[in-house]
This record gives C-alpha cells, sequence and structure tokens, in this order.
C-alpha cells in the first residue's frame, strides 16, 4: 500500500513538474531574440562587402524589435534550411521574405504579415518572350483561384519547351510546378541571384521569383538585359506575404511581433520602408 501511494504520489509530482515546466516555457519573458534571414535575397535581406546584413528585413526587423523592447540579433542562414534550424532551436524568428503558405503553417507559426509584392516573371529584352501578355496584371489565387488558373493556362503555349528558373524550395517553385510544369523545364537554384546569372547567360529562358525582390533585381548593372514580363500572382497557395516565421510554442514572442507589426502599419513606418526598398509601398491590404 505505502509503495502504491508512493508511486501514485510520484506520478503527482511528475505531472505537476511537467505542468510547471511548460508553465514556464509559456510564460518566458523575452528579452532578447535572435532573428534569421538569408542574406540573399534582395531587396528584402542581403550582405554588404563587411558582411553585415541589410535590406528592409533588417530595418523593419529592428525597428519591430525597438516596439517589442527587446534586443535583437541578425545572424544568415540559407534559405533551405532555414525552417529546420528555426525548428532546432537556432535562433527565435525568421524574416526572410517568407510568406506564410498552408504547407508552412503546418510546421511552423507565422505573425502576421508585413509585406507582399506578389510573384512575377523575367526574361531578357531580345527574348521572344518580353511581351507575354497582360503584363503588370495581379491575379489572386485567393479571390479569383479560377481567373488566375486560366491565365496560367493562356500562358503554356507561349511558354512550351521553355527552361524556368526558381529558388528551391520557394513559392515561386510552387506555384511553377502546380501551373506550369507540363509546358516548361523547371530548373531550381539555391538562391534567386544564381538564377539570374544563369537567366543572363542564356541558360535559363525565364525566371519567376517575387515583384518586390525582381524590380530591384533589373536595375542592377549585370542584369541591364533583364525586363519583367507577364502577369503577377499572389495569395492562396502563395500565402498571406511576408511574414515573421515562429515556432508553435512561442506564443508569447507571436503576440510581441504582432503587435509590433500591426503599429508599424498604422503610423506608416512599413509604407516608408517599402518605398525606400521596393520604390513601391508593399503594406498588406
Amino acid at each position: 500500500m505505502k509503495k502504491l501511494i508512493r508511486t501514485v504520489s510520484a506520478s503527482v509530482l511528475a505531472v505537476a513538474s511537467l505542468a510547471t515546466v511548460s508553465a514556464h516555457a509559456e510564460e518566458k519573458q523575452w528579452t532578447e531574440v535572435t532573428i534569421a534571414t538569408e542574406g540573399a535575397f534582395p531587396p528584402y535581406n542581403f550582405t554588404r562587402p563587411d558582411g553585415s546584413l541589410d535590406g528592409y528585413d533588417v530595418e523593419l526587423g529592428n525597428e519591430l524589435c525597438k516596439r517589442m523592447e527587446v534586443k535583437c540579433t541578425f545572424v544568415a542562414q540559407a534559405w533551405d534550411g532555414i525552417i529546420p534550424a528555426l525548428l532546432a532551436g537556432k535562433f527565435d524568428a525568421i524574416m526572410a521574405g517568407m510568406s506564410a503558405t498552408e504547407k508552412r503553417k503546418e510546421v511552423i507559426a507565422f505573425s502576421e504579415s508585413y509585406g507582399s509584392t506578389g510573384q512575377a516573371f523575367a526574361t531578357l529584352k531580345g527574348s521572344d518572350l518580353v511581351d507575354l501578355p497582360e503584363k503588370g496584371k495581379l491575379y489572386s489565387l485567393a479571390s479569383n483561384e479560377e481567373g488566375a488558373r486560366k491565365a496560367a493556362e493562356e500562358l503554356k503555349p507561349l511558354l512550351k519547351g521553355k527552361v524556368i528558373g526558381v529558388q528551391s524550395a520557394s513559392i515561386a517553385a510552387r506555384f511553377v510546378n502546380e501551373y506550369l510544369k507540363d509546358a516548361v523545364e523547371v530548373r531550381e537554384y539555391k538562391t534567386t541571384e544564381q538564377h539570374d546569372l544563369d537567366l543572363v547567360a542564356g541558360r535559363v529562358d525565364l525566371t519567376m521569383a517575387s515583384m518586390g525582390y525582381l524590380s530591384t533585381a533589373v536595375e542592377k548593372p549585370a542584369n541591364s538585359d533583364m525586363e519583367i514580363v507577364g502577369p503577377r500572382f499572389q495569395g492562396g497557395m502563395l500565402g498571406a506575404g511576408s511574414s515573421v516565421g515562429l515556432r508553435k510554442e512561442d506564443t508569447g514572442l507571436k503576440a510581441k511581433f504582432d503587435k509590433a507589426i500591426a503599429s508599424a502599419i498604422a503610423d506608416g513606418t512599413t509604407k516608408r520602408l517599402s518605398e525606400k526598398w521596393f520604390g513601391f509601398d508593399v503594406t498588406p491590404q
């Protein structure tokens, strides 16, 4: 009987201990936050010659940290391992122009969106793809999925047999594989800058990436022959826009980011910073 009582008591203590640990985890007081960014996706984020990180993600992130009253440190992390590294505890958050897609939400949590530019195509000025129809027209996969699918179908005959470059594990890659794969050859790259190099070199016929990224990429002297073409797509499988990626259990940190983002949107900070880095307002509408 005493043995049974000891066993029950030990079990109760174990449960209580676990509950206490869980409560402490949920009640963590965030004073320092480490944020990962890719460092190779301008103007969202990039690495300067001196090794420092800069861009919209970094400047906005530091502004959000001031509002959250926490000390933030940015670190560079390769895109293809950025979610596994977050889950492994190597850093606390991701700000890397990452869209909050349903698939990603299966493994991590996201803050409210802090920017949305959609996905667009780029080709070379002398290409037969330079006159792709509906240049600049925006299709929403969320509110008009049928219209977006129809627009993609109308592109297929013009893209038949072409090679398209996309970044691995990106929403552009998902879009192409979902809507255009039977018309084009898909070539994946570790970074967007790598597929730009192959476009300029003539090894791919077009690329697909964030409109925010492409609007800056085409301004680079090395990319002077690049031109943004065709329609633009956003929403649905492409996500709700760029958001802070977080571990699901860090609910307190998510609440802090959500409040800071709402504040930055309300007082025009996201508008000011996005116009600085992109040349247009990417504030979520």
